[in-house]
């Protein structure tokens, strides 16, 4: 079993981490019956956006497959687009001064529910833009999270274009967290001298002003005005990509039949592609007892029906992105409790092994990811435990006998030999 705890690291350096205040007995009681060490997910210097993260750490090299996150939300979000022609986009419902465009909260302070988005979304979808008899699809996928797809009726559309976000910066197709960003909605720019990547810009910008005009007078926003919340009233987008990866299925790869528990789009989008047999849970309440319930039941499921279940829980990474350490830590523990410890009551690790990491870091002091090493532990089968006590960056980093793993696309591989997995020699 693979477990990934979404966002679960804070930064080496840091003196006091979530995870070493975290109360989580069941956790580092794997840890110290297991191997422990670090990994950067997808390398040092990298600090990567959970997609990029994800298909790292489930073997398959970003550089090499990663064809921008948009796609990849679009199809865990069940939408379609014309691959080579239209462009998708991750994107997020924000809040704006409209007539400035300086931004005050890039995620609605949380507050927008799916619902509200959804009504949002339907306000945009099939938008007819002035340029290029240019197109707009918009679907609202959980809270203030979207996908967008931009089409024209007159020329294939570019992916060559620049983030309107401003907290993350395209290195190639891969979008890295900055570390500082000034808070404005950015002027989409095109990344290639191309006529089809201009006109695409051109459209990104008509989009985000015709956004605004509708949004900031759409009555779901009168109402939220009224009860004193935060209007979600620009969209920003990010990550343009205007075809799927081409992947190997898992099942290939590893010679072995994968199954996938995920909560967000990009997740499901991701194993999806990659043949995976996806089980369908809700999206996260507030009533995390009753989510890891649901969580551990499907979990259990499918470890009868596949030889490795990925579960993704996203829990830590969004209070490491508000800077709530107390939130952070209170997440590790609820993990911890109604999944971790009900996961090892219900199998036996000399049967079933685990493996458990993070697919970045997001550390609260920074409120972003960060390139810092993640934690992973091993336990199951005939592994020798090694002298790690408690699951926590410093540890791991300093005792763990895996050592430092340079790359995530590194860590199934490894685990999988050290299991008595070999991997099919093409």
């Amino acid at each position: 079993m693979y477990l990934i705890l979404d966002g679960m690291a804070d930064r080496l350096s840091d003196v006091k981490s979530s995870l070493s205040s975290a109360r989580k007995p069941f956790l580092d009681l794997l840890a110290r019956a297991g191997v422990c060490g670090t990994v950067y997910t997808v390398g040092e210097g990298i600090a990567p956006e959970s997609d990029a993260a994800v298909m790292s750490i489930l073997g398959y090299d970003p550089h090499k497959y990663y064809t921008g996150r948009g796609p990849v939300e679009a199809i865990g979000a069940g939408m379609s687009f014309l691959e080579g022609h239209e462009v998708a986009f991750r994107a997020n419902f924000a809040t704006v001064d409209p007539k400035t465009r300086r931004l005050i909260d890039r995620r609605v302070s949380r507050s927008l529910t799916t619902e509200e988005a959804c009504e949002l979304a339907k306000s945009l979808d099939g938008l007819q833009l002035s340029s290029h008899k240019g197109y707009v699809k918009v679907k609202a996928t959980i809270g203030h999270r979207a996908v967008v797809v931009l089409g024209s009726e007159d020329l294939a559309l570019s992916d060559e274009v620049d983030n309107t976000d401003p907290a993350y910066r395209r290195v190639g197709l891969i979008s890295v967290a900055e570390k500082a960003f000034s808070p404005y909605v950015k002027e989409s720019s095109p990344l290639s001298a191309s006529l089809n990547a201009q006109a695409t810009a051109e459209l990104v910008n008509e989009f985000t002003s015709r956004a605004i005009e509708i949004l900031d007078k759409h009555p779901v926003n009168v109402r939220r005005e009224k009860e004193g919340l935060l209007k979600a009233n620009v969209i920003l987008v990010r990550d343009a990509g205007s075809r799927l990866p081409k992947l190997t299925p898992i099942s290939q790869t590893f010679r072995a039949i994968f199954g996938s528990i995920t909560e967000m789009p990009v997740e499901n989008g991701i194993a999806r592609l990659l043949g995976m047999r996806a089980m369908e849970v809700p999206p996260p309440t507030q009533d995390k007892h009753s989510d890891y319930a649901l969580r551990l039941e499907a979990t259990l499921k499918l470890l009868n029906e596949v030889n490795v279940v990925y579960v993704h829980l996203k829990g830590p990474d969004e209070p490491g992105h508000d800077g709530d350490l107390q939130g952070k830590i209170r997440s590790i523990e609820e993990i911890d409790r109604y999944y971790v410890k009900e996961l090892l009551g219900s199998v036996d690790l000399s049967d079933v092994a685990l493996l458990v990491t993070a697919d970045h870091a997001t550390p609260p002091s920074v409120r972003a990811h960060t390139d810092d090493p993640v934690p992973i532990l091993l336990v199951g089968g005939d592994v020798t435990p090694d002298s790690v006590l408690r699951l926590s960056e410093r540890e791991c980093y300093e005792k763990g006998s895996l050592g430092v793993i340079k790359h995530g696309w590194d860590i199934l591989p490894r685990a999988l030999n050290m299991l008595g997995f070999q991997r099919p020699n093409t």
